[in-house]
């Protein structure tokens, strides 16, 4: 095989080829010695983002079924930069919690690993063996706390639900297959491009499944139950990760399949989506008013902003279509850095997870609390963040595409949840702390990534139009 026809997998290659290298540091490694084996982390996650670059334009295939199309490289470089965040906040949360680096990072790679297959994947047997990888990896680091029954039981939950999903999503494809007589996405397309194919009853079926399995991966009403439990019981880090990383890597592929594959379908599909997305916009929005332990408020938060993607998704239009991959990009960027401030803010004894515990804190550290500020107000959607911008760009596209009661919706619940973002707000600023609490100490390494955090949300809030540009072009290779 030429090796020109390995190209489209180079960035996924450099990832995964990092994880190892991670996991024979660990073994190699001497009890109570101490390794920068995050530092190899970030040296592959920089190959990955380097390859994805070089690829950009290139449109290769490798083995018929990934395909480094501008929109897969796209969602890489989002995955890349939600890794290296990741990586930044996790070295001194690792180190004061006790966690083993080497499995830690090494797991936090091959779900990476997997995030990257399944965006570039244009093959449902393919995304699904993605998922699976992405999947068993961040259900080990929900519970890699092993003195932690609170993450043991967290884990344990994701664990058998997300096999219950991946059920659904198999027995989606099998259908798929009975039906077109391949799982090539393309070929699917081509088929159903008959009127008879679309109409099938077993096709029908299929779209279901796919829809409850991918439901499943974005936090979507009513496949959300695990995602409240996990969040809390996983670390603060692991819970940014997961909230960010597998939500770009599944909405990328729920974009690929439905938006392109399933277009002919989209009278059938559409409505149901629509209703998915009304319902996932209230649940997190008015459940997550009623929280008063900030992770699970993090949680019902990330099903809310996973009902303002489904709103993108179901506009279909071009405005829609980019939308999708610059909220993914917004949202990675503010997420990660709400949960990483949780963690570090934390010890090892004490959580601070409850709102109180953030009472005062910008007395603690006026510098933590800042940001903490800027990251909830962007998910509140307060101009000038980078999340203000992203919520216009899809309730636009809403209206653009005459879906005006998903545009109401999504307007009233943004508002709704700005109660629950200011809450925190007011606490950190008006309220004061427990004489007890310590002073965070934020390392040089997590304090860069928090400022590069806050910068690039300021920066897509006030100039979003060269990256929007990017993301309706990069979209637009999958159609």
């Amino acid at each position: 095989m030429p090796l020109t026809a390995l190209m489209a997998v180079v960035p996924m290659i450099c990832v995964t080829l990092t994880g190892i290298a991670c996991m024979m540091a660990e073994a190699f490694r001497n009890r109570g010695e101490r390794m920068p084996i995050g530092g190899l982390g970030v040296i592959g996650l920089a190959g990955a983002g380097i390859a994805a670059g070089a690829l950009w334009g290139q449109n290769t295939t490798s083995f018929g079924v990934v395909q480094a199309d501008n929109f897969g490289l796209f969602v890489t470089i989002v995955l890349v930069v939600i890794g290296l965040l990741t990586i930044a906040f996790s070295s001194q949360v690792l180190e004061r919690d006790d966690v083993p680096s080497g499995e830690y990072y090494a797991l936090t790679l091959f779900g990476l690993a997997g995030m990257i297959l399944m965006a570039t994947a244009t093959d449902l047997l393919l995304i699904f063996l993605a998922l699976e990888v992405l999947s068993l990896a961040v259900y080990v680091l929900t519970a890699i706390r092993r003195d932690s029954f609170a993450g043991a039981e967290a884990g344990f939950k994701y664990f058998l639900l997300g096999g219950f999903s991946s059920a659904f999503f198999l027995y989606g494809i099998a259908f798929a297959f009975g039906v077109t007589g391949s799982t090539r996405l393309d070929r699917i397309a081509a088929v159903l491009t008959s009127r008879a194919a679309t109409e099938h009853p077993l096709m029908l079926v299929a779209m279901g499944l796919l829809l409850i399995g991918f439901g499943f991966k974005v936090s979507a009403v009513p496949f959300h139950m695990w995602t409240p439990d996990a969040y809390e019981g996983a670390p603060a880090v692991v819970a940014g990760f997961m909230s960010t990383g597998v939500k770009a890597a599944a909405f990328a592929a729920f974009a690929r399949v439905f938006l392109s594959t399933l277009e002919p379908m989209r009278a059938a599909w559409m409505p149901a989506l629509s209703a998915i997305a009304i319902a996932t916009m209230i649940l997190g929005t008015m459940v997550g008013v009623a929280q008063t332990g900030l992770k699970r408020m993090l949680a019902y938060s990330s099903i809310a902003h996973g009902g303002y993607l489904l709103v993108a998704l179901v506009s279909g239009n071009e405005i829609g279509k980019a939308a999708i991959l610059f909220y993914l990009l917004v949202y990675g960027l503010t997420n990660v850095g709400a949960f990483a401030i949780v963690a570090l803010a934390g010890t090892r004894e004490r959580g601070n997870d409850s709102l109180t515990d953030y009472a005062g804190l910008w007395h603690r550290h006026p510098t933590l609390a800042t940001l903490m500020t800027i990251f909830l107000l962007s998910l509140g959607g307060f101009p000038p963040t980078a999340g203000f911008v992203a919520k216009w760009y899809v309730f636009s596209a809403a209206v653009g595409s005459g879906d005006y009661l998903l545009a109401i919706i999504g307007v009233l619940t943004s508002v709704v949840s700005v109660f629950f973002y200011l809450r925190v707000v007011v606490m950190m600023y008006m309220a004061e702390g427990a004489a007890e609490v310590s002073r965070p100490i934020v390392g040089p390494v997590a304090a860069l990534a928090l400022a590069v955090s806050a910068i690039l949300i300021f920066y897509l809030g006030i100039l979003p139009a060269q990256v929007m540009t990017l993301a309706a072009d990069s979209i637009a290779t999958i159609f």
